[in-house]
């Protein structure tokens, strides 16, 4: 296993240069100022950023293109966010989501099937309930009354030959920035041949023209994870926090790991104290290592943040987390610094 994880970082390392060829990668402590701008996790990012910008580019608020541009990933060919991802273990497709925008209004929804768009979802609960949160049967039904159609529920081709790949072996070992692989990407099948699968969301937060923050976050979650299982990405303050006079945060990666510390208000209440959006960042993933001691070498947790000034940071466990950054300025994939190779 080691000697796995050590080839698939060497692989990783030189698919991001072939990518840095063709998007302007870049690594390093990097800042961009300025506002409008749009970060979101890993390459798939390009995409998303897309959709956002289409909202910011023309004065739009921060929270409807942090919605459109989740949107573009969830309706997309992907293993891991949507409808089109990999399943649970007993072969469901289930969806988690969360917004939230610059007054602390937020919404979320968890265990959601057959609903193509769960952030939006997530949206109509923030706006048109009294709660936060609403998951499983009863947020489906809920999705239903506001209008969203409720499609077939079968897997994709991908996802099926996954599923039916994984249960000769029925054995969940997800590898390392398999994301970023070269032909195993978040628009990639993310079969491998030994059993490793690809996991992850896609989180994005944003400021409008007029200075204010939001921010969104959806996946499928793990791949054959238990039936039930949610991790941190519809939890508001877990993978998802935004305060309007201070920053806004996403984490990704191992969401077990990003609850144990309430990874994206942590980081939020780093840049309060002064912090750049780096050193915050970093600072929540020293306390990840900290506490998952020798067992921090099997894990990926990233965060990914943007303050009030319009500087963006982030820092992750591993090599290997990208993110996508779109202002006025630039449209390009970054490399955050990590822990192991710091």
């Amino acid at each position: 296993m080691a000697n796995r994880r050590k080839f698939l970082q060497t692989s990783l390392a030189g698919s991001l240069a072939i990518l840095g060829a063709k998007t302007g990668f870049t690594s390093g402590d990097q800042k961009v100022v300025g506002k409008p701008i749009v970060i979101s996790t890993w390459d798939a990012g390009l995409e998303a950023n897309k959709g956002a910008w289409a909202v910011l580019s023309t004065g739009g608020r921060a929270l409807d293109a942090v919605e459109a541009g989740v949107n573009i990933t969830e309706a997309s060919k992907n293993c891991c966010v949507g409808l089109g991802a990999n399943p649970d273990r007993d072969g469901f497709v289930t969806l988690d989501a969360c917004i939230m925008d610059e007054a602390f209004n937020c919404g979320s929804v968890a265990f959601l099937e057959r609903i193509k768009h769960p952030v939006s979802v997530a949206r109509r609960v923030m706006e048109k309930t009294p709660h936060v949160m609403l998951v499983g049967e009863g947020a489906q039904k809920f999705a239903i009354a506001e209008g969203f159609p409720l499609e077939d529920g079968k897997l994709s081709d991908d996802a099926k030959r996954a599923y039916d790949s994984w249960l000769k072996k029925s054995d969940y070992k997800p590898a390392i920035n398999i994301e970023n692989q070269k032909g195993h990407g978040p628009f990639a099948p993310a079969i491998l041949e030994n059993g490793e699968w690809n996991h992850d969301t896609i989180g994005m937060v944003a400021m409008d023209a007029k200075g204010n923050l939001s921010g969104s976050c959806t996946t499928s979650g793990m791949g054959f994870k238990m039936r039930g299982r949610l991790g941190d990405s519809p939890i508001i303050g877990a993978g998802l926090y935004v305060d309007n006079e201070v920053g806004a945060v996403t984490a990704t990666g191992q969401g077990e790991d990003v609850i144990r510390i309430c990874g994206a208000h942590m980081v939020v209440e780093f840049m309060r104290n002064g912090l750049t959006p780096e050193a915050a960042c970093r600072k929540a993933v020293e306390r990840v290592v900290k506490i998952k001691g020798a067992k921090v070498k099997d894990i990926q947790v990233a965060f990914l943040a943007l303050n009030k000034k319009g500087q963006i940071g982030a820092f992750s466990v591993h090599q290997g987390f990208s993110y996508a950054v779109r202002s006025s300025k630039e449209e390009k994939l970054y490399a955050s610094k990590s822990w192991f190779n710091k």
